[in-house]
């Protein structure tokens, strides 16, 4: 039985997601139109282009990125623990540490991407001017948002969900704004589009920081360097560092690769299954949102069991909530590329369902990572789960190698998702005490089997029932949500948590004739 303090914390786990929810409807809708007028204003090559040095530049992010997760790690932790001393040293010294980053990045940055843009990158000669545009703006964009890491963690780790969405919405209308703008300005598209993002983003990223200064105590910045605190959260940070590389390297790593092997015109397809996995993700990430600060305050109070009963709650609901939206998007994908974009890059169709099917599969083990952060001990985590996302990039270039056609990327990385999956239950086994037998019972198996009786009858359904035109897509998109809820429900929850829903819908429906 759940006590007082955590069906409290479950209700407000369950208002903050709703929260998310609503503005990841508003950002999806706004992010799908964006997307489609982006395309079509700068064209599919200038959109390879933009995607093969944005994504290069944010290779550079794996000097920082180890150490954004030790930030919000370590402001959630102080919070559970209700220090609030110690929360403004973190604070302080976090963003200090950031603009040290925020130089680094930027001199490194200069030193080795430039060259490397001009000299290796696949880029038509004459869109090279513009590339190097995209480049310098994107570097900007990305050192800001360095200093900006501890503001965001503070709202995160406050819970503060209504202020995350508000924000999240007006930046997403700026950049629709600023598109609109490309169709206007007689200019270069795609050296336009890249000042306007970056101003964009800096504007963002003010109003987080503003807010934050006005109502976290902690948030109010002063130069502190404490070294022992640094120390700490830098052995923590290079641990996380392999983690860090890792997923650059197979998010943009291969999308060099791509431009390297194949051109700008397998960067756009890229591109497009990017932004699709960016949207499906939204649904997830807002769960998770909501539920990480739980799972690490809950282990900073020192209740482990609960913390463990979270992660393993959040990615079962998290397979549960992506397979809500992948099984109409893999049903449909043609059509659906067909209606939302102008012109659809070659490979667009295969990249977004073998993306989709990877990013289902990850978020099997989503909160597994937020609950081995929360321990400080993630030594021997990072080293197994880096070392087998680094393998990815490394299959890919021999793949590539050997003359293989380029969807092979996404053949690898769903191999390499399935292994970290099981190495990422052994390991928090061994770690925290989670039951390995009972995660893959409760979580692995039921999750599956749910995925397995959606795929059947939607393939049924595809093959027995054919309704051409806009009536066939909307039924198609129906029958998919349909099958998912019923079986999600007779199958992937169990008899108490039917028994839940129920009463809170029985609940709510008396409120509402109250």
């Amino acid at each position: 039985m759940v006590g007082e303090d955590h069906s409290s914390t479950n209700k407000r786990i369950a208002k903050n997601t709703i929260v998310l929810y609503l503005r990841m409807v508003v950002l999806v809708l706004i992010s799908l139109y964006t997307s489609r007028l982006v395309l079509q204003a700068l064209g599919v090559e200038d959109f390879g282009v933009y995607n093969a040095v944005g994504g290069f530049v944010s290779m550079f992010s794996l000097l920082s990125t180890a150490l954004n997760n030790a930030i919000s790690r370590y402001i959630t932790f102080e919070l559970g623990k209700g220090d609030s001393e110690k929360l403004r040293t973190v604070f302080s010294s976090a963003v200090s540490v950031q603009m040290l980053m925020a130089v680094v990045v930027v001199v490194v940055s200069e030193a080795i991407g430039v060259w490397f843009l001009n000299a290796r990158m696949n880029i038509p000669s004459d869109r090279l001017y513009a590339a190097n545009w995209v480049f310098q703006c994107s570097l900007f964009t990305f050192a800001v948002s360095l200093i900006n890491v501890p503001y965001n963690a503070c709202i995160i780790a406050h819970e503060r969900m209504t202020v995350f969405a508000y924000i999240g919405v007006v930046e997403a209308l700026m950049r629709l704004g600023a598109v609109a703008l490309l169709f206007v300005i007689g200019y270069d598209s795609l050296i336009a589009y890249s000042i306007l993002i970056m101003l964009v983003s800096i504007v963002a990223r003010i109003i987080y920081g503003m807010y934050c200064s006005r109502n976290f105590e902690e948030a109010r910045y002063s130069f502190i360097m404490d070294k022992g605190l640094v120390k700490e959260m830098a052995s923590f940070a290079s641990w996380n560092m392999l983690g860090s590389s890792s997923t650059i390297l197979n998010s943009y790593g291969v999308n060099l690769l791509m431009n390297l092997f194949f051109g700008v015109s397998a960067n756009a397809a890229r591109g497009v299954a990017t932004q699709v996995y960016n949207a499906v993700t939204n649904f997830v990430h807002n769960f998770t949102t909501a539920v990480n600060p739980q799972i690490t305050k809950s282990y900073a109070s020192g209740d482990l069991k609960y913390s463990i009963s979270l992660a393993m709650m959040s990615s079962r609901y998290s397979f549960y909530l992506m397979l809500f939206v992948v099984a109409p998007l893999c049903l449909e994908t043609p059509k659906i590329l067909d209606i939302w974009l102008v012109e659809v890059p070659g490979y667009a169709v295969t990249f977004v369902r073998l993306t989709l099917l990877m990013s289902i599969i990850s978020t099997l083990s989503v909160s597994l990572f937020t609950l081995s952060m929360a321990t400080g001990d993630i030594k021997r985590y990072q080293i197994v789960i880096g070392s087998l996302s680094l393998s990815s990039f490394f299959w890919v270039y021999v793949a590539y190698k050997l003359g293989m056609p380029v969807e092979t990327s996404y053949y690898i990385n769903i191999m390499i998702n399935i292994l970290i999956l099981f190495a990422r239950i052994k390991i928090l086994s061994d770690q925290v005490g989670l039951s390995k037998l009972e995660y893959v019972k409760k979580v692995v198996l039921r999750a599956l089997a749910v995925g397995a009786v959606v795929a059947a009858a939607l393939y049924c359904f595809k093959a027995f029932f054919s309704i051409e035109g806009i009536v066939g897509f909307i039924v198609s998109l129906l029958v998919s949500e349909v099958v998912t809820v019923l079986t999600v429900y007779f199958l992937g929850l169990s008899a108490g948590e039917r028994k839940e829903i129920v009463s809170k819908c029985v609940e709510f429906y008396k409120n509402k004739i109250a």
